[in-house]
């Protein structure tokens, strides 16, 4: 961690500062009153978004009429389990 001292200090070496987390992945301290008050640090990647497309591998093709949110009569049901 690298304390960049004074608030004031910080405004005038920005530019340094941010070359510094960019280029050598160091975490900079800003104090205020001698306090850690805030940090600038490296950006954490974000998460790969997920492929949210259909595999064709699981394509469901119903049979021609079948509608799959009509109730089944009870000659479409099973023998064993009427």
């Amino acid at each position: 961690m690298r304390p960049a001292g004074l608030l004031h200090e910080a405004k005038t070496r920005l530019s340094e500062l941010v070359k510094a987390v960019e280029e050598r992945n160091e975490v900079v301290v800003l104090c205020r009153d001698g306090r850690a008050i805030a940090e600038i640090r490296r950006r954490a990647r974000r998460r790969q978004v997920r492929n949210l497309t259909p595999d064709a591998r699981f394509r469901v093709d119903f049979m021609p009429g079948y509608r799959p949110s009509e109730p089944l009569t009870d000659d479409e049901w099973p023998g064993d389990l009427k």
